[in-house]
């Protein structure tokens, strides 16, 4: 897997405070469990001279992400962060059952209120990476090179996308559906045409492509060609229209729909699922496009992708040219702990916890993340 680290005369290079944008209520305690609020005030007025290491980890084999904004939060919101020890691997880094990805050492009641925080970052953001790469993996495993878009924008709240972007991008995407997802990484969003647009020229999508390609002339010409539910006939209305100037149809074809071609070919019905996007349809279309002369028309498929599903098409040479992956991506299902495992220097954790040293782990200077 491409590495996201980039290194300059040595020098390892992070995202920094300024690309967070953090809420400063994180200052004030209002995102952490009370809990850790109590257990701040406890320390202050009764053990102000502990020294702790803070060690955070996770289950399963995973592509780590979360690490810089995680660093940048205690360089904003602890007190004297300029004296915390940390360590930590990078964003993109695979990482193993129970590995230590971070350390913090100082006293908790400077940085220790903010654990819950930094579990939320790491199991939200390398949850993420991990999909898209095991996406991105099966989209590969057929010894091609297919890109894999990230279209999440719909499937959770707007504030996530600029954090499951960045992610989706550790993990192997290319391409995002917004601004917002590139945000991190700096790039701009991608896209063409909903199906809202073929709606408003009445189900033509000649007349939507054309308006298209009138209003964006720079841009690729991909026409989305599930609306009337007929694929092959709409991508072929486009190819004959276009010609050279058509790159690729999308199909987004629900699972619950039947196209329209297999009832005029009911002959070859019986053996297989024809609903959604499916082997036989694509199959179907890549002849038909080919049989006029359109080999250069390429064939996106989205809608109800996941790792499983990608890797039976690959597994059956399906002729797909890139994925549109959403929803399955965004599934948290990676969990982070922070644990106390050393008090003042000496080891000290709870029973069945210890302190995991790690070799890969490597120290963070301050001010890395300072504004």
């Amino acid at each position: 897997m491409k590495e996201f680290t980039l290194k300059q005369q040595g020098e390892i290079k992070r995202l920094t405070n300024k690309t967070f944008k953090f809420d400063k209520r994180v200052g004030e305690g209002w995102f952490s469990a009370v809990y850790f609020l109590k257990t701040k005030k406890i320390v202050e007025e009764h053990l102000r001279d502990n020294v702790v290491t803070m060690q955070f980890f996770q289950k399963k084999d995973a592509v780590l992400c979360g690490t810089d904004e995680a660093i940048a939060l205690l360089h904003t919101f602890a007190d004297h962060p300029e004296d915390l020890e940390i360590y930590s691997l990078q964003d993109g880094d695979k990482v193993s059952p129970y590995e230590s990805v971070l350390t913090v050492t100082g006293p908790y009641q400077n940085f220790g209120y903010l654990e819950g925080i930094i579990d939320g970052i790491l199991s939200r953001r390398t949850s993420v990476a991990t999909n898209v790469y095991k996406v991105v993996k099966a989209a590969k495993s057929n010894g091609s090179d297919k890109p894999v878009i990230f279209m999440g924008d719909r499937d959770d709240h707007y504030t996530q996308q600029a954090g499951d972007g960045y992610a989706a991008y550790i993990g192997g995407s290319t391409a995002q559906a917004t601004h917002a997802m590139n945000e991190w990484w700096g790039k701009q969003g991608m896209g063409t045409m909903p199906h809202a647009l073929i709606q408003m020229f009445n189900g033509d999508i000649v007349k939507a492509a054309q308006a298209y390609k009138d209003t964006f002339p720079d841009d690729d010409l991909i026409a989305l060609v599930d609306y009337n539910n007929d694929v092959i006939i709409d991508s072929l209305k486009v190819a004959r229209e276009f010609g050279d100037e058509l790159k690729g149809v999308r199909i987004d074809t629900s699972k619950n729909m039947v196209d329209h071609y297999f009832f005029r070919n009911p002959q070859i019905m019986g053996a297989f699922d024809p609903r959604g996007v499916n082997p036989q349809l694509i199959f179907a279309l890549r002849d038909a496009l080919d049989q006029e002369g359109f080999h250069h028309v390429k064939i996106m498929a989205s809608g109800g992708f996941t790792e499983d599903k990608i890797k039976r098409f690959e597994s059956m040479g399906v002729p797909v040219d890139m994925y549109g992956v959403g929803s399955n991506l965004l599934k948290v299902n990676i969990g982070f702990t922070g644990d106390n495992v050393k008090l003042n220097g000496k080891n000290e954790a709870k029973e069945g916890r210890r302190f995991n040293y790690n070799p890969r782990l490597e120290k963070v200077d301050y001010p890395v993340n300072k504004n």
